[in-house]
């Protein structure tokens, strides 16, 4: 099978925002995965966990959403401001009716995101706040002058105002975020943005609440209320191979089940296609972005675990959901403006796993390590056949181009030759991931059972990349041109 690569013709660039994360106050993804505290005995700063911390800068997280999720619409966040001992108590309705302490608010939200060195994504509350709140808040963070809210956040120890580069208005408000009509939630969204208001310079992205997978009734009605007046819309999808209610489990599953896990994954082209074309109508420019702002997989939580908390394994199967939609979201970069995976630690499709003071990289996190020489790249345009089982992606940084292939073929090896315009002059790098199991997965007695390691079956010949793929497998190789 040969693929043409047409090297010297450059496609959309591909925004580094695709690779973002998502953290909820949800199971142990804000405390115990990236919050320990300060007093804790598991090593920090400022209360995060430094493993975890220097884990995501690893591979170059550019945006972190917070602090939900279906948490955001209950969410007050005067109540996690001003000395831990006095801030409010709260339940966390959604997820586990457990009592939160409030301890991880805005202060310790944006001292995360500085250490990350990393872009800042605030959920607004609609479903149960006020304009008045979210217009605070807003202040609150991004005031540099004199205003009453700048005032209170000096008063709780901080003078200079916080960078937010983009702000959710509501989550999920045709759900948890209020059960709202598109119409209803569309009026509610023109008026919430207009206090969204920009105090500084840089000017905040403003992101409405979008479509539940295929509702394109909403994304229609949505765009023809307000389009002008929101910088992206939302589009939230789970990959749930027995279906919503009974999810199916994230160890024990057959060769069925994988295959519909795939084929379920590059349903995401479909939606991202018939989404767009409905925002076309209304703004052929694509200004507009479509924000994938919770997508992966979602199964039954572990056995033994709090079936509140969304605890789930992540093996090689998820690593093949990562790498099939990556690359669908890199096919339409011109309207996909950012992506958040749900979750960023302990929760659903996780890039990490915490126990104590033990911390694993799931495959899913080696699939991001593997992929961000995509971000902020040129995606390169390619024709020719592929096997079934076969998704890849090609991009471009000044002379060196990055060609990643996913291979979701249970026992097959793939032969694949790329034909380039110009000689390669080097391969720079090749890594890969690969899977002995269906279900090979790392835990804490065994963090390394699906770890990158180096990739040779390639050869180059002049302007041919020959590769040979292995099952179950996702590698990237880099090419100096």
């Amino acid at each position: 099978m040969t693929i043409k690569i047409l090297n010297t013709k450059s496609g959309n660039t591909i925004s580094k925002y695709i690779y973002g994360h998502f953290s909820e106050h949800l199971g142990r993804c804000i405390y115990e995965g990236l919050y320990v505290g300060e007093d804790s005995s598991i090593p920090n700063k400022n209360g995060m966990r430094i493993d975890v911390v220097e884990a995501l800068k690893n591979i170059q997280i550019p945006v972190l959403r917070w602090p939900g999720g279906c948490f955001a619409d209950e969410y007050h966040w005067k109540d996690g401001i001003g000395p831990k001992e006095a801030r409010k108590t709260m339940v966390n309705t959604h997820w586990g009716g457990v009592t939160e302490n409030n301890h991880f608010g805005t202060h310790e939200f944006f001292e995360l995101v500085k250490q990350l060195e990393c872009d800042a994504y605030v959920n607004g509350n609609v479903g149960s706040g006020t304009v008045q709140e979210m217009s605070e808040w807003v202040e609150y963070i991004t005031m540099d002058g004199i205003s009453p809210m700048a005032d209170l956040r000096r008063e709780n120890g901080h003078d200079a105002s916080w960078p937010m580069k983009f702000f959710g208005v509501g989550n999920e408000n045709w759900g948890c975020g209020g059960n709202m009509r598109p119409e209803y939630y569309a009026d509610l969204y023109r008026r919430y943005q207009t206090y969204v208001r920009q105090y500084g310079d840089q000017k905040i992205y403003k992101v409405a609440g979008g479509a539940n997978v295929d509702d394109y009734n909403w994304t229609e009605t949505l765009m023809k209320n307000a389009h002008w007046l929101m910088d992206g819309l939302s589009l939230h999808y789970y990959v749930h191979p027995q279906g919503w209610e009974k999810k199916g489990s994230a160890l024990d599953f057959d060769e069925a089940e994988w295959g519909v896990t795939c084929e379920k994954a590059a349903y995401m082209d479909e939606l991202i296609t018939r989404h767009s074309a409905i925002m076309d109508q209304y703004d052929p420019e694509k200004r507009v972005g479509i924000i994938v702002d919770e997508w992966g997989t979602w199964f039954s939580a572990e056995p033994g675990t709090n079936p509140g908390f969304l605890y789930q394994q992540n093996t090689i199967r998820d690593a093949m959901v990562a790498a099939i939609t990556l690359n669908i979201f890199h096919k339409h970069a011109e309207r996909v403006h950012m992506a958040n995976i749900a979750q960023t630690v302990n929760v659903l499709q996780a890039m990490i796993l915490t126990d104590g003071d033990q911390m694993v990289k799931t495959p899913s996190y080696h699939v991001f390590d593997l992929y961000k020489v995509h971000q902020d790249a040129e995606r390169i345009e390619s024709h020719g056949n592929h096997g079934e089982h076969i998704t890849y992606t090609i991009s471009k940084k000044e002379n060196t181009l990055h060609v990643s292939i996913c291979n979701f073929d249970i026992t097959a090896t793939e032969a694949l030759s790329f034909t380039l315009e110009s000689a390669i002059k080097e391969v720079k790098e090749a890594r890969y991931i690969a899977g002995h199991t269906m279900n090979a997965h790392n835990d804490f007695d065994h963090p390394d059972t699906v770890t990158i390691q180096a990739f040779q079956a390639y050869q180059v010949d002049e302007a041919q990349l020959s590769v040979t793929v292995p099952p179950m497998s996702v590698l990237t190789i880099s090419l100096s041109l």
